[in-house]
């Protein structure tokens, strides 16, 4: 025991009160699902400072019950989305499907009230299979084969069935991918679990969308494009199929929903007559379109939603970034008069008679609320509100729109953020491109960005490029093809205008995007890196080559047309030359690479080539790699240390905070 000095607890007491050194807090465990490198620990003080902005948890309303009494809606419970049961306005949400895995999609059985009917994949991995839940004993039921992807189609009239398209898995394949697929339409009966297969159809993009009174026929879409597809009637008993739209020898159009009218005539959405997607009545017998929205000037979204009898449909239009519900008569196509909804509204669900309609709305203080509207009195009455984590979301400023002229003189517009007036002098700004393309960036909740925003001070511009939808179908095209750097040259076009701006800062920006964002985001750092600081890519492409080569089969066909088709000599060229991988070395800024392990869109290998070529030229690389993820993050926690690591970067290579 010689030279060891031993203190009893009064004497412990003193040398605190004295200011002797406490042991260092620990950094924050990653999830065990994370693969880091290059990322420094997280100190467990930002997850403090971060707090309540990462437990912001929306409503979603999704279905009514088959009496019209409850709504079944999505909300997060503990680390993922699930369904949940609303029977009154100002409820509690009681809890119905449980799990490690989210459950974003289901309905109600019409023909017995006690089951529901939900999809739900795996790690991300969108292997989507189809269950049931009983609602009586909490047991739920897989119904699908786990070797293909499953997706829900509409109900039968009779409420006891329910239409489903499968295609195969390139991972069940033996070479790993195919060169043509085919999918499956089947007829699937969820109480006996009996699937029985109505036709074999060629290729990918086929989705059923209604059945006939009789249950006789059966209404299906074919996507090839958002411009591009096809309205086919298929006979339920044969598998015989017959093309409705567009005629022979009319011009390709887009069209994304379809259903019967009252009298055995159809609805569709459609851009056939101009730049943007309406709906008209369509005439199958003489050809006739009656415009239904096409005053509107606007696109509709896709989710129309019907009553029972279909002599009523709810919609939504996205007018300039912002969801306004709407409501029809089906008969003579008047619509309905409508309250005033403060926000965007992102869904509207029809009660199975028609005498309500629920809302889910958004807005820059709400990740999700849900209304419920008597079309009768039009009164409006909150259901379930958001749960903002005690935070007073209100003063979360609002995002306002902003035009820059491009560099062929087009005009670009796109959404700022702005940070609260206590911060003093120009302010840093990260720059976030969307998806898609085939997207846009929409007035909504910004979730824990509002953390970057209010506590750090950036500035946040989401850029609609060309590309984006919601601007029209020309717009839409810009970037197709060898038009693909385009989109690009808006950024650099967005650049100069911030060097403009008083309050904006030129020589702080940073870049991020997440899938087609993600190539942005790389793209940006490949052709501006002398302009910004740093850039962010999740689950985004690197090489449009090794990308159409490994993503999943029943989505090659689909991006081929966005990007062009690799198998064509000199399109492969192109696509390799503009690649983000194929001009690395011109990458000279800090990279932050994320992805997830099961993206079946962006295989993972786009993450690991561009971050390890990047790294190997001796600029900064962090790379966060999700074993249990897909395309996105899916898992709070998961997302939380994400987010983490995203102010860490930030911190220290746009704010310049620290070595």
């Amino acid at each position: 025991m010689s030279g060891t000095r031993r203190f009893g607890p009064m004497a412990l007491l003193a040398l605190v009160a004295c200011g002797a050194p406490r042991a260092p807090e620990p950094p924050l465990e990653p999830p065990p699902a994370l693969r880091l490198q290059g990322v420094p620990p997280v100190p467990a003080a930002l997850a403090r400072a971060v707090g309540r902005y990462g437990e912001f948890r929306g409503v979603n309303a999704l279905d009514w019950s088959p009496d019209g009494r409850a709504l079944l809606v999505t909300f997060r419970a503990g680390s993922t989305v699930q369904l949940h049961r609303l029977d009154a306005p100002g409820a509690a949400l009681v809890p119905l499907t449980r799990g490690a895995e989210p459950t974003r999609e289901g309905f109600f059985l019409p023909a017995d009230r006690n089951v529901i009917v939900f999809e739900r994949d795996t790690g991300g991995s969108e292997a989507t299979q189809i269950f049931r839940l009983d609602l009586a004993t909490g047991v739920e039921t897989r119904l699908t084969d786990p070797d293909q992807r499953h997706q829900l189609g509409p109900l039968n009239r009779a409420g006891d069935a329910v239409a489903v398209t499968s295609v195969p898995l390139d991972r069940t394949a033996a070479s790993g991918s195919r060169s043509e697929i085919a999918t499956e339409l089947a007829l699937l009966d969820p109480h006996r679990g009996v699937r029985r297969v109505i036709a074999s159809l060629p290729g990918s993009g086929w989705y059923p969308t209604d059945f006939d009174a009789g249950n006789r026929r059966l209404l299906a879409v074919r996507v090839r494009s958002l411009t591009d597809a096809e309205v086919w009637s298929i006979d339920v008993a044969s598998g015989a199929r017959t093309r409705l739209l567009p005629r022979d020898g009319e011009a390709a159009a887009g069209y994304t929903e379809a259903w019967f009218a009252p009298d055995g005539r159809l609805f569709v959405a459609s851009d056939h007559a101009g730049e943007f997607r309406s709906v008209y009545r369509y005439d199958p017998a003489s050809g006739r379109f009656e415009g239904v929205t096409a005053n509107v000037p606007w696109d509709v979204a896709l989710g129309a939603s019907l009553a029972r009898d279909r002599t009523r449909f709810a919609l939504v239009t996205n007018e300039a970034g912002r969801g306004v519900a709407r409501v029809y008569d089906a008969r003579t196509l008047a619509p309905l008069p409508l309250p005033p909804i403060a926000g965007s509204v992102r869904s509207a669900r029809l009660s199975p008679d028609g005498s309500r309609v629920a809302v889910t709305v958004v807005s820059p203080s709400s990740p999700g609320s849900v209304a419920v509207i008597d079309l009768a009195t039009q009164r409006l009455k909150w259901w379930a509100q958001a749960d903002t984590a005690g935070i007073d979301a209100v003063r979360f400023a609002p995002a306002e729109v902003v035009a820059w002229p491009s560099f062929d003189g087009r005009t670009i517009t796109g959404l700022i953020t702005r940070p609260p007036a206590r911060f003093e002098g120009r302010r840093p700004v990260l720059i976030d491109i969307h998806g898609g393309p085939e997207a846009q960036a929409r007035i909504g909740f910004a979730g824990r960005d509002n953390y970057l925003v209010n506590e750090l001070g950036i500035a946040i511009i989401e850029p609609n490029v060309r590309g984006s939808t919601g601007f029209g179908k020309s717009f839409m095209k810009l970037d197709d093809g060898v038009r693909r750097e385009d989109a690009v040259r808006d950024i650099g076009a967005l650049l100069d205008w911030i060097a403009r701006q008083p309050d904006l800062d030129p020589a702080r920006v940073a870049v991020s995007g997440g899938s087609y964002g993600g190539y942005m985001a790389y793209a940006v750092a490949v052709h501006y890196s002398p302009r910004i600081r740093a850039a962010i890519s999740a689950v985004g492409i690197s090489h449009f080559v090794t990308f159409l080569e490994r993503t999943e089969s029943y989505r090659r066909d689909l991006r081929r047309v966005e990007y062009g088709d690799e198998r064509d000599a000199a399109m492969r060229e192109f696509l390799h030359r503009i690649s983000p991988l194929t001009n690395a070395a011109k990458i000279r800024v800090p990279l932050f690479v994320l992805h997830g392990r099961n993206d079946p869109r962006v295989p993972v290998t786009e993450a690991e080539q561009i971050a390890r070529t990047v790294a190997a030229n001796g600029v900064p690389v962090w790379s966060l790699i999700a074993d249990n993820e897909g395309h996105g993050f899916a898992k709070k926690e998961n997302a939380d240390y994400a987010f983490y690591a995203r102010v860490l970067f930030l911190r220290r290579y746009l704010l310049g905070e620290g070595a």
